[in-house]
């Protein structure tokens, strides 16, 4: 089955890194509800973002685009990609606050993306949870 979850996430969803100005959208029809609702995938999808260890390839390449995706505002990202991050960085918030602090600490250690996004979060009605 083909889930990526990306927190910081959060996040990118799901894509492999193009030559085009966009990520490819061979992923932007992945549910991701059905992944939110999978504890077990969840928590590969957490351990493979934390660690790069036991990820699908999908999860690899996804990985690996986070600072990418982060550096640019997801400005290569497709529409598509952009709701799913949106909803993705919303659960992760919502549900596994502690996991998103673990990963935003280390995809953005001086937290320059938090000052940079809050903002646009704001409008969003998107609340952070306080740093520890």
């Amino acid at each position: 089955m083909k889930a990526v979850i990306v927190f910081t996430l959060l996040v990118v969803v799901a894509v492999v890194y193009g030559q085009s100005d966009t990520y490819t959208d061979e992923f932007d029809k992945i549910d991701i509800d059905e992944i939110l609702a999978s504890r077990r995938l969840v928590e590969n999808y957490l351990h493979c973002a934390k660690t790069g260890q036991k990820c699908t390839p999908d999860g690899q390449k996804a990985r690996e685009l986070i600072p990418d995706a982060l550096k640019t505002r997801c400005s290569k990202c497709t529409l598509a990609q952009k709701v799913k991050v949106q909803k993705v960085l919303e659960w992760a918030i919502q549900n596994k606050p502690e996991d998103f602090l673990e990963l935003e600490t280390q995809f953005d250690p001086e937290h320059q993306y938090r000052k940079e996004y809050a903002d646009e979060l704001k409008q969003k009605n998107i609340v952070l949870p306080p740093l520890k």
